[in-house]
């Protein structure tokens, strides 16, 4: 009895915690609804709070829409849509219309076939069947390569896929064959093999069925096909600007505006559907890029000049994919090279600043490793990248990588100028004085040091107590790396040259062996460069006894 009471008092003390997080949305490839994935975590809980058991589960919703016809009203529906499903974020509205957008205008091609025949929820059992659509007409090839894709979405059923060289043999051949005629059906299959591609131990199998090179095919011409696309809407929208200028009532002219209004929006449907497929063509291929060997293949088939192009772009999700790819390829130097052919820095200052922070912060280390490029550099100052990095200074998320890139634009004597102009040296003055540690951070003293070998920047790091703040740090912490950048403000002829008469003193007392003799250096150096006419030279020498030190300093084969 006692026993049960223990049973029954531990099954009430855990608690059961369930978290649901929102994913992609689609469009259902056979009826007029919206196929919404999301992620259920489901996690039990012990009595004090901590998690004993967890399962995380994929899912799907589907928001079938019975209402929609040609004379729907699409912004009105999306905002319904978005408002009632709680799984779709308020930002994904647009998305939605464009989707909806989609499916007001795609053609009913079941053929008079019972839409149910698309089954929800796909059974590993049941491959046989989903073989059998693949070898019919193309709707129904959406639909097989849509049940398959469940299936493969779940790692556990990876192995047992793997085995089904019917099924892979299949898809492969479908997508060779058909992907020009449905990018639906192009989806779904790079898709599944992307599922692969995720797990190294089956990038063999993407090889063997050459789904690397087929995917570098379709990306390229999707990409030709979007360039299409914008010079017909170009055209029609310079006709449309014209009839604005006029003014012109005609019903002609009223024919061609609402041509042009219903391109524009056709344009974004299509757009939608081809940057699913080119996220997922993209993701494989930079799962296979692992492989150094595959990397450079995609290098000889022009991936870095396609990865340029889809920087166009202006979904975040494909933008951040896109350039986490050329991240990766501008380790190299051909890779790099030929980011340099396609104007790659001009291509992303839209990117400085952004709203989106992983865009940002991956873009922002694609220029630091562009950044090691002395005629890159010289682009990024050409492009106005200088004042947008100096305001990032300002953000503890993006603070370190922005001074990295700043640092390297500093190490060329051309461009140390121009930070006199931006409020570069304030920050800097002020991140310095407010670090408790007694080295400062590397990136930001070595960013110093160079700022500090140029005159004008050198009036603007003294203004106020600026020179006095600095001689009290770096005398009480004895940083070798601060006083070198004394040391650079010391060489300036000028007002600032004169600042230093205070401070003979304090830098002649460092001057001994019992100091660090990079310190040491430097309080010299600095010594060196006062070359100032008041100065009693002889009469430091004398009081601080800095002869006999410097004599034996000199011995030969000491130094």
């Amino acid at each position: 009895m006692a026993t049960l009471r223990v049973l029954i008092w531990y099954v009430i003390s855990i608690l059961y915690y369930r978290k649901v997080k929102g994913g992609n949305i689609d469009v259902h490839p056979s009826e007029k609804a919206l196929i919404v994935q999301y992620e259920v975590e489901a996690t039990i809980l012990g009595e004090m709070g901590d998690p004993m058991l967890g399962e995380r589960k994929e899912c799907q919703k589907i928001i079938r829409l019975k209402s929609l016809n040609a004379n729907t009203d699409i912004t009105s529906l999306a905002r319904k849509v978005v408002e009632e499903c709680k799984l779709i974020h308020p930002s994904k509205l647009n998305e939605v219309e464009q989707l909806l957008y989609y499916l007001q205008n795609r053609r009913d091609s079941l053929s008079g076939k019972d839409p149910k025949l698309f089954i929800v929820f796909a059974n590993i059992n049941d491959m046989d069947e989903y073989i059998e659509l693949l070898y019919e007409d193309i709707p129904d090839k959406v639909r097989g390569s849509a049940l398959i894709l469940q299936l493969a979405r779940n790692p556990d059923n990876l192995e047992e896929l793997l085995l089904n060289e019917t099924a892979l043999g299949a898809l492969a051949r479908v997508l060779r064959e058909d992907w020009k005629q449905s990018v639906e059906l192009a989806t779904n299959i790079i898709y599944i093999f992307f599922c692969f591609s995720s797990f190294s131990q089956f990038h063999g199998l993407i090889t063997h069925y050459k789904i690397g090179a087929l995917c570098m095919n379709i990306i390229d011409h999707e990409l030709k096909r979007h360039e299409l696309w914008q010079e017909e809407l170009s055209k029609k929208k310079k006709a449309d600007i014209l009839l604005d200028c006029l003014l012109d009532e005609d019903p002609e002219n009223q024919t061609l505006r609402k041509d042009y209004e219903k391109t524009f929006k056709k344009y974004q449907g299509l757009v939608v559907k081809q940057e699913q497929l080119l996220r997922v063509a993209l993701y494989l291929l930079l799962n296979l890029a692992e492989d150094t060997r595959t990397e450079l293949k995609m290098r000889n088939k022009n991936i870095v000049h396609m990865l340029v192009k889809a920087l166009d772009r202006d979904n975040f999700e494909l933008l951040i994919l896109v350039v986490s790819f050329l991240k990766k390829l501008s380790i190299f130097m051909e890779n790099k090279n030929d980011m340099v052919e396609m104007d790659i820095v001009e291509k992303l200052v839209k990117m400085i600043p952004c709203e989106h922070e992983d865009l940002l912060n991956i873009t922002l280390r694609l220029l630091l490793n562009l950044s090691f490029d002395t005629g890159l550099r010289n682009k990024m100052v050409q492009v106005g990248l200088l004042p947008k990095l100096t305001a990032l200074l300002g953000n503890d998320n993006y603070k370190q990588i922005a001074m990295c890139v700043l640092y390297h634009i500093s190490m060329d004597d051309r461009f140390k100028s121009m930070f006199a102009y931006t409020d570069c040296i304030p920050q800097l003055m002020k991140m310095l004085f407010e670090c408790s540690d007694e080295r400062i951070d590397l990136e930001l003293i070595s960013f110093c040091i160079n700022l500090a070998a140029n005159k004008r920047n050198v009036q603007l790091i003294c203004e106020g107590n600026g020179l006095k703040m600095l001689m009290k740090r770096a005398l009480k912490f004895k940083d070798p790396l601060l006083m070198k950048m004394i040391r650079n403000i010391s060489q300036h002829d000028g007002p600032t040259k004169n600042l230093f008469i205070d401070y003979v003193g304090d830098l002649a007392a460092q001057i001994s062996n019992d100091e660090e003799e990079e310190f040491v250096i430097e309080c010299l150096g600095t010594l060196a460069n006062l070359t100032i006419p008041d100065l009693d030279w002889e009469l430091v020498l004398k009081e601080y006894k800095l002869v006999p030190y410097l004599k034996d300093k000199l011995k030969p084969g000491l130094c």
